[in-house]
């Protein structure tokens, strides 16, 4: 800090002692440092600015502001001006000081204090919503209470710091994304930094967060679109905020970004990405069909040919991109196993081409250990990693939890790798937790796959399969001697997974034909649970106006499993069972489905007024209590239900399966198997409308498969988690045993 200067020796000696005994803490002895000095020389004002100072740092608040006031005393408007400038700037010097000692707390005292006397100074706003940041004080209401809003849209800030400005939008998108306030910060700050690659450095990295972190996609598409502004037609911005609006449920505004971003693409590899968008945007909301099937050929096509001209200089974007643009959507559309699958593990192969190529280092490193581990000999307990983005409130989530439930920790020990910027509260996801060993969040595949190579893990289990292109890369670097696919979807088609789990039902014997991963079949089932949990349901038939002797058919799953040829069976059904109606419900376009529905009704000859559409209930236990409504449930095809198959089979609920080829087509039927019923099973579509008509005309049908199923909670394997998880260490172990021997049999 900087004091008046003195001729007198004695007052410069003073100062000095003043100065050591600020940097020692010793604030009452520099007090009465400041008073001699004062007494000495009463015309120089910076004696009163210190020791309102020293009194500031005791605490004595009211007694620094009479100190201070006192020094202006009889001065006329200029000097007051003069004099104020002079107590901010010693002000100014001990923030800083502070700050850069981290000595937050003291700093944001000496800030608010600059506020309260000069409270348009734009920079120290800043600095103290920074500050506010650090010492968690900050919630966003101050952007408009200090006025910092305000501020910045009507007149600018002539001494405005924009890296400072920029800094601290970072801070607060971390710290209070969802207030309303924080986007107008973002809005008000884009005419002052005008460098696209700054902004697109910030408001990526903080919508990305936002949208798949913390799942508000709404948010993260704002953001976006603030970008837009500055740089309307960055492909890499357009390609997120695709994604953001569909994430949303925006889907136009998802499908036309997509299409913008296609057309200003030129590299095949990117054309494919971005056609795998816009065949996103179209398929998820369930009612745009004819055009999904136009984009899933096109998309095709462009694989085809891009594993024609077999590039070797892919970017690892490009390759990340490759993964979840595979032939993702094929099974959605139809049941053609060996050609979808054939076509995407050409595609996959490709991909680790390029990985190989550009994370060779590292991937030769880890397989230089795996040989090393190889000869060491077999060690207790064995390491299993699992990774995944969906150990939360998710299908995956409720699913999976059986196996950390019921894993033998002598013989185990469980590392979980979360494919997720960090950790957020979440019930679920907090008892996942408490389940591991050990625990790594991360969003880079490098860093994930360098912890899992640190760590020693023996067998890495892959959750996410296509899903997640994070997931799908840190498979690729191959960081665990040997690798798993399990739950998540189908097998991922990456060369370098060893085994896919699977059961006798969930895959027909051909399948190894045309599968790159070993599949390693259990003896029932590739997944079972001990139940669910049920809470209370907020839905009954008079509240929807349906008649208590009606029938009740179910559907309920998202948009793109709804195939038309699938729905128009289910009409067919209904237009067959007098006094019947049919419960739709489902993520997705509610106008859409709606008018998908509907149309279909008209062409197949049902009353329209027999169909019922269901809101989305917040809570999963809710949700399987509201399914206790139905009579009957439809599963869909080519893309069947998992877990609402399960749901569907614990709620005692008759329902009708249409079995094929593809893995996604059988999972109803090897989990009624397992559940101990074959009623409702159908290998065609005709005996899917029989089935549909039998049972819902059939009541004492109905009771009897109800019955059993309710029975088979006591029994069947489906309902036996306990075994299924030693049946999965079984595996593990001979998985192990196999690597160690140099063998995958």
């Amino acid at each position: 800090m900087t004091f008046a200067a003195s001729s007198n020796t004695e007052l410069l000696t003073r100062q000095q002692q003043i100065q050591q005994c600020l940097i020692e803490g010793n604030y009452n002895q520099a007090a009465s440092f400041c008073e001699q000095a004062i007494e000495a020389e009463p015309e120089v004002k910076s004696h009163y600015w210190n020791l309102g100072l020293m009194l500031l740092l005791q605490g004595k608040e009211d007694e620094a502001s009479t100190t201070w006031l006192l020094g202006m005393v009889e001065g006329d408007p200029n000097q007051v001006d003069q004099w104020t400038a002079e107590l901010m700037q010693v002000l100014q010097a001990e923030a800083e000081r502070r700050e850069k000692l981290e000595d937050y707390s003291i700093a944001w005292l000496m800030r608010g204090h600059i506020r309260e006397i000069q409270p348009s100074d734009i920079n120290n706003l800043l600095h103290l919503i920074q500050l506010s940041i650090q010492q968690e004080k900050f919630s966003g209401e101050e952007l408009k209470e200090w006025g910092v809003i305000e501020l910045l849209q009507t007149e600018p800030p002539i001494a405005l710091d924009p890296d400072l400005l920029l800094q601290v939008l970072r801070s607060v998108l971390k710290a209070a994304f969802l207030h309303p306030s924080s986007l107008e910060l973002v809005e008000a700050a884009l005419s002052y930094v005008q460098e696209s690659q700054r902004w697109m450095d910030i408001l990526v990295p903080a919508a990305m967060e936002i949208a798949y972190s913390w799942r508000r996609p709404g948010i993260a598409a704002r953001l976006g679109e603030f970008y837009r502004r500055i740089d309307g037609d960055n492909v890499e911005l357009l390609r997120h905020l695709a994604a953001f609006y569909q994430n949303a449920g925006e889907y136009q505004q998802g499908i036309e970004t997509a299409k913008l971003c296609y057309s200003l693409l030129e590299e095949l590899p990117d054309k494919v990405f971005a056609n795998n968008l816009i065949l996103r945007g179209t398929i998820t909301p369930g009612g745009y069909w004819e055009e999904a099937c136009a984009l899933s050929q096109h998309q095709e096509s462009l694989l085809v040919s891009l594993v024609e001209a077999q590039p070797k200089s892919l970017s690892q974007l490009q390759v990340s991109r490759l993964f979840n643009s595979a032939n993702f959507f094929a099974p959605y559309i139809k049941d053609e196993p060996h050609k979808i699958r054939t076509l995407r593990n050409q595609v996959l192969q490709l991909g680790h081409a390029n990985v190989e190529i550009y994370a060779q280092e590292r991937i030769e490193r880890y397989r230089q250990r795996h040989l090393q581990r190889q000869l060491e000999p077999l060690t207790k307990p064995l390491k299993i990693g699992y990774l995944s983005s969906c150990l939360r409130e998710h299908s995956v989530g409720w699913l999976a939890r059986w196996v950390f439930q019921y894993h033998d920790r002598d013989r185990f020990q469980i590392n979980t790798y979360f494919v997720n910027y960090q950790r957020n509260y979440d019930p679920l996801h907090e008892w996942y937790i408490s389940k591991s060993d050990k625990i790594h969040y991360s969003i880079n595949s490098w860093e994930i796959a360098d912890q899992i190579h640190h760590d020693g893990i023996d067998i890495l289990v892959d959750l996410d399969s296509l899903t997640v292109d994070i997931s799908c890369e840190v498979m690729m670097l191959k960081s665990a001697p040997v690798q798993v696919t399990w739950l998540g979807w189908d097998a991922s088609g990456v060369p370098t997974v060893d085994y896919f789990i699977a059961d006798p039902y969930v895959l027909p014997e051909s399948a190894q034909n045309y599968y790159t991963e070993k599949i390693w079949r259990l003896p029932e089932t590739y997944l079972a649970i001990d139940g669910f949990e049920v809470g209370v349901p907020t839905i009954r038939r008079d509240q929807l106006n349906i008649p208590s002797d009606a029938v009740v058919y179910y559907c309920g799953q998202r948009g793109f499993k709804r195939h038309p040829d699938t729905a128009r069976l289910q009409m067919q059904i209904l237009k067959e069972v007098p006094n019947s109606y049919l419960l739709i419900k489902g993520i997705g376009d509610e106008d859409s489905l709606k008018s998908f529905f509907t149309q279909l009704a008209e062409e197949e000859g049902v009353d329209g007024d027999r169909l019922r559409f269901l809101p989305i209930v917040p809570l999963e236990a809710v949700h399987r209590a509201n399914l206790g409504i139905a009579d009957v449930v439809l599963d869909t095809y080519p893309y069947n239900g998992a877990t609402t198959t399960m749901e569907t089979l614990w709620m005692g609920i008759p329902m009708v399966t249409r079995v094929g080829e593809q893995f996604a087509a059988r999972n109803s039927y090897t989990m009624m198997i397992n559940a101990g019923i074959k009623e409702g099973i159908a290998w065609t579509n005709e005996e899917y409308i029989e089935w549909g008509i039998l049972l819902g005309k059939d009541q004492a049908l109905r009771q009897q498969i109800s019955w059993k199923l309710r029975a088979s909670r006591q029994t069947a394997p489906l309902w036996n988690a306990e075994k299924f998880t030693y049946e999965m260490e079984q595996a593990y172990e001979q998985m192990w045993r196999n690597y160690l021997q140099g063998s995958s049999s």
